[in-house]
């Protein structure tokens, strides 16, 4: 089987790159007749993280599109084996993932072992899903713009989230920074 294609999307909170990343995964479906998987990685922590998820799931109903969800919000390789050379994955989102991952951890974090096995860990399965899969659409946000702070948890946070966002690009295809509703093509040919 070949390798699928891999596309990172990134960009602010609320930035419009989810709207982005449903839309370049359901044209991708239409142009080769792929199956649509949705990925989410979040879990309803607050109210507001209850409406983000549950105007997600409207957007992809209102879609007309058939979208199967799989509601993963830790171990992303459980599901490599899952998906075949039809299937078009959207991974949504790689921050809530990572910081699921080391909430589940309690003080490993700190341990720089833990923190690589992590990366690699994720790294890895998104390498799985591409193999298998005909593309897989990874979303992050953009949060290292801003000064994190003095917190360590915090600063270790934005420290993976930083080295995972340069080894997927350098894996991609293609990688799009959304602001304000607007992607912007950082790497690839244009689709």
């Amino acid at each position: 089987m070949a390798e699928g294609s891999l596309i990172f999307i990134s960009g602010g909170v609320r930035s419009g790159k989810s709207s982005f990343a449903e839309k370049a995964a359901a044209d991708l479906a239409k142009q080769t007749c792929g199956k649509l998987h949705y990925i989410a990685a979040g879990k309803t922590y607050d109210s507001e993280m209850e409406a983000r998820i549950k105007r997600h799931k409207e957007d992809r109903r209102k879609s007309g599109m058939s979208w199967i969800t799989w509601e993963q919000p830790a171990e992303l390789g459980k599901l490599s084996g899952t998906f075949g050379d039809q299937d078009i994955i959207l991974l949504d989102c790689l921050t809530t993932l990572l910081n699921n991952e080391l909430f589940i951890a309690d003080d490993l974090w700190r341990k720089q072992d833990f923190q690589e096995k992590l990366s690699a860990g994720i790294l890895h399965a998104i390498a799985e899903i591409r193999q298998r899969s005909k593309a897989i659409i990874v979303v992050s946000n953009e949060v290292l713009n801003e000064p994190i702070g003095g917190n360590e948890l915090v600063f270790t946070y934005g420290k993976i989230l930083g080295r995972l966002h340069q080894n997927i690009i350098e894996m991609a295809n293609q990688a799009y920074l959304v602001e304000a509703g607007m992607p912007v093509q950082m790497k690839g040919e244009t689709a």
